[in-house]
């Protein structure tokens, strides 16, 4: 008889609470995200099975001693932000941000959602059970970018403590991008605005391609050094691809590497979904800042778009704007889509990867601001 109360005491539906069910179905719903409606599938497919897992009761595999426990030491201590930009940088194409150099503005724009959500942050004060630094407010703010690498290693120099919430929301909000975005998108422009057409973009040399990256890392050791390893790892995939002598090594970081690292990328930030680190009040508070920061940067590039517009010689749809936020290439697609609906011979694609590409390079300058005046 003890034998067997022994067993039953060891077993799953003894030891579950109920927390713990709840983040497990809030895993599968994210892997029916993935899976079913195609967001991010990437990321979200082991971000959901990684809290899954990390809620499995008695099994520690969260814990210290368990699998996803030594794998959360890769974000920790900032390897993976700083390969998985290396692997975008080997997959970005600046031809598109070359060809039209304004959209620069329209990545520049998109970041002001990470300096509303600091300064959210830091009111979030006035509730009972929320503390906010300016370190944690800096922190939560980089969210707004829509940039998970960068996110995470911000966090995990200015409040390593808070890592794990941030890393949650910036990936999910990655991931939700096609469901977040296009409800602003829709709300803050017209039909006409939605169906221009943008001229066809010049053709970008191999030199310009080349160079591009070189005068970025110069600008960054010169100017912003906090934020050279976001924007020197980035560099450095760019001009592996850009130079076209090192295919295999930029194949490399483009495939096999960033799909290892996004694996262990993934599982990690899902350990960090487990009932007891992720129900707490911080962690809501931050995923709502998070939310909050993310509509205000799809908003701001899509307002300075339509400001442009009214400007530029040539027409600018303003739903490019949008794609300022750092989510590559989704961003992009997805003002792409919003456009074909209003228009179906109006491909923006092209023409959104600018502000996207730009909009990288913004988080990682914000990251570095950030990095600089908060200490």
């Amino acid at each position: 008889m003890e034998n067997l109360t022994a067993l039953w005491q060891s077993t799953g539906l003894y030891n579950f609470t109920a927390g713990q069910a709840f983040m497990m179905l809030v895993g599968f719903l994210l892997l029916y995200l993935a899976i079913k409606k195609g967001f991010e599938p990437l990321l979200l497919l082991p971000i959901g099975f990684g809290a899954i897992l990390s809620n499995i009761p008695v099994a520690g595999i969260a814990e210290e001693g368990g699998l996803l426990y030594y794998l959360y030491f890769g974000i920790k201590a900032g390897i993976f932000p700083l390969l998985i930009f290396m692997g975008v940088g080997a997959m970005t194409d600046f031809g598109p941000m070359l060809a039209n150099p304004k959209t620069l503005l329209l990545g520049a724009a998109a970041q002001f959602g990470i300096f509303a959500s600091l300064l959210g942050a830091l009111a979030l004060n006035v509730v009972p059970g929320l503390e906010f630094s300016l370190k944690d407010a800096a922190a939560i703010g980089i969210i707004g970018g829509a940039d998970g690498p960068t996110a995470i290693y911000v966090a995990s120099k200015l409040a390593p403590d808070l890592l794990g919430a941030i890393a949650v929301a910036a990936y999910s909000y990655m991931a939700l991008v096609p469901l977040i975005q296009p409800p602003i998108m829709r709300a803050l422009t017209t039909e006409d605005e939605r169906k221009i057409e943008m001229k066809q973009m010049r053709a970008v040399s191999r030199t310009e391609k080349i160079v591009f990256p070189l005068m970025l890392l110069i600008l960054s050791i010169l100017l912003l050094p906090s934020a050279t390893p976001l924007i020197g790892m980035f560099a450095l995939g760019n001009l592996m691809n850009a130079c076209g002598v090192v295919e295999r090594l930029s194949q490399t970081a483009q495939n096999e590497l960033i799909n290892i690292v996004t694996i262990f990328l993934g599982l990690a930030v899902g350990s960090k979904l487990s009932a007891a680190a992720f129900l707490q009040i911080e962690t809501l508070g931050i995923l709502a800042l998070g939310a909050v920061a993310f509509a205000i940067g799809t908003a701001s590039g899509v307002i300075m778009a339509k400001i442009m517009n009214k400007f530029s010689d040539t027409p600018i749809n303003p739903l490019i704007g949008a794609a300022g936020v750092s989510a590559v290439p989704m961003a992009a697609r997805v003002a792409n889509k919003v456009g074909l609906e209003s228009n179906p011979h109006n491909f923006l694609l092209m023409h959104a990867m600018g502000p996207n590409v730009a909009g990288v390079i913004g988080s990682a300058v914000a990251a570095g601001v950030l990095l600089s005046l908060v200490k």
